[in-house]
């Protein structure tokens, strides 16, 4: 097949010698055509650069360039020779140009520069610009980090639920699933029941959503296995419509068996300075775009050297506090203890005092998830928020509680159902058999990406997002 004799355009570039009987597949990106020479520029997906095919005007007739225009797909055959012009090493003479997949005169994605607003419009045929094919092949290799890191450290790589009857957060803000038929529950005569749904007709015989975290699972599995990381889709039915907000997005979650919160936070030290060298290593087509076109100040690379070389610095959040509150900076948020820290006080500390990553440990007990374990003061618990400049928060984690007394005194403050059935009943039981210190943290695949890339909108950073009133695709 002509898939395995075809070379990747990306590796002809780098390569840059003169070579007979290459065969390239791709689209067309530009077609110009004069009357001495014509000119095609192809690319196949494989990096940002356009291999340059020309063509004499002997045979552009017999090609039959003009009916192939700008997006359409070619299988073409030539010799790769030293190039003349500027920007390339070696383009293409071809021998033949067959003509796969034709494209009308108007096809969308002309040679100039288009908005994000209009791509989004488009998300079909966005992947297919430069500025898209550089964020997704970015996001292919850094998810390949993600499992490079782990898996270095001895961690194995866990299948968590979609579909689950917990909610692990306890926020309420979950897609429900179910194969009952909603329609007829509404078209129902109220007088004939008593307004409850019967669950047990449904697929699952109880209630169920998807998932909102691994966590809860990955702890059942570290605790035999000892360091599990989940890395797969997670779903939040919150009506954000915002730049920062996705329905359904990819989060990382490792769990360490024998952990407490000092140790998670090395841990996720050390995961953000490896994909921070990581993408600097492997990534530096994509980096360099990124630094040139998203970033407006022209950082992105700087920021991620920062990282590498920063000794990220620890800080209670009482300490946190008592620095915002003596900073001479007025904040829109009011700062006082027992507040859920905010961005602009987030981005204070790690830009304007500490001046690089900073992890906040130690919360109020009332502001962080029942799960989290108490510490002795028994007004705080174990929970870290790693900092990051420009952003703030990008990592959320804690030591878990895992004394069964003081985990089932949470769940019941919190309403947290205990029943095995349709509750909690099995993550709190786990404390009964061989409990131990155990750790972890979260880390959202597309806030990260951001965060790298400068790119505004998360939006913008996943192929496919799912946000309030648009699920497409």
């Amino acid at each position: 097949m002509d898939y395995f004799k075809r070379s990747r355009i990306k590796a002809l570039l780098t390569e840059g010698k003169e070579k007979n009987d290459v065969m390239i597949l791709g689209w067309v990106r530009t077609k110009r055509v004069s009357k001495n020479v014509a000119f095609l520029e192809i690319n196949d997906g494989s990096g940002l650069k356009n291999i340059q095919v020309v063509i004499e005007a002997t045979d552009i007739e017999k090609f039959n360039l003009s009916s192939i225009n700008t997006g359409a797909s070619v299988k073409i055959m030539g010799n790769l020779v030293k190039s003349l012009g500027k920007g390339q090493s070696v383009e293409m003479q071809p021998t033949t140009i067959e003509l796969l997949g034709s494209a009308p005169e108007d096809y969308p994605l002309q040679k100039k520069r288009h908005s994000n607003e209009f791509l989004r419009e488009i998300a079909h045929l966005r992947p297919r610009t430069n500025l898209f094919g550089v964020i997704n092949r970015f996001r292919s290799k850094m998810a390949y980090a993600v499992h490079s890191f782990f898996q270095g450290q001895g961690f194995y790589y866990a299948h968590t639920p979609i579909i689950t009857a917990n909610d692990a957060e306890g926020a309420g803000e979950t897609f429900q699933v179910t194969t009952l038929n909603l329609q007829k529950l509404l078209n129902a005569d109220p007088k004939k029941g008593n307004g409850i749904i019967d669950y047990s007709q449904d697929f699952f015989a109880s209630p169920t959503n998807l998932s909102v975290s691994g966590q809860l699972e990955a702890e059942i599995l570290a605790t035999a296995l000892g360091d599990v990381y989940t890395f797969g889709p997670t779903f939040r039915a919150e009506k954000s419509n915002t730049t920062r907000h996705l329905s359904e997005f990819w989060m990382i979650e490792p769990e360490m068996a024998f952990a407490d919160l000092q140790t998670d936070a090395k841990m996720a030290e050390m995961f953000l300075k490896y994909l921070a060298q990581y993408a600097l290593d492997n990534c530096q087509e994509e980096m360099e775009l990124f630094n040139k076109f998203v970033d407006k100040t022209h950082t992105r690379i700087l920021t991620l050297e920062n990282i590498v070389k920063s000794d990220f610095e620890t800080v209670t959040y009482t300490d946190a506090v008592k620095i915002l509150e003596n900073a001479k900076k007025k904040f829109e948020f009011p700062v006082k203890w027992g507040i859920d820290l905010q961005s602009e006080h987030e981005r204070y500390l790690t830009e304007n005092h500490f001046k690089k990553p900073v992890a906040v440990i130690d919360y109020p007990k009332d502001i962080k998830a029942f799960y989290m374990r108490l510490n002795d003061d028994e007004k705080t618990v174990a929970a870290m928020d790693v900092l990051v400049p420009q952003v703030g928060e990008i990592i959320g984690g804690s030591q878990r509680e895992d004394r069964y007394d003081y985990l089932e005194r949470a769940m019941i403050k919190n309403n947290i159902p205990m029943d095995n059935e349709h509750g909690l009943g099995w993550y709190l039981e786990l404390r009964k058999h061989g409990s131990v210190p155990h750790a972890g943290f979260g880390l959202g695949f597309a806030r990260l990406l951001m965060y790298f890339s400068g790119v505004s909108n998360v939006r913008d950073i996943i192929p496919f997002p799912r946000t309030p009133k648009n699920a497409r695709f």
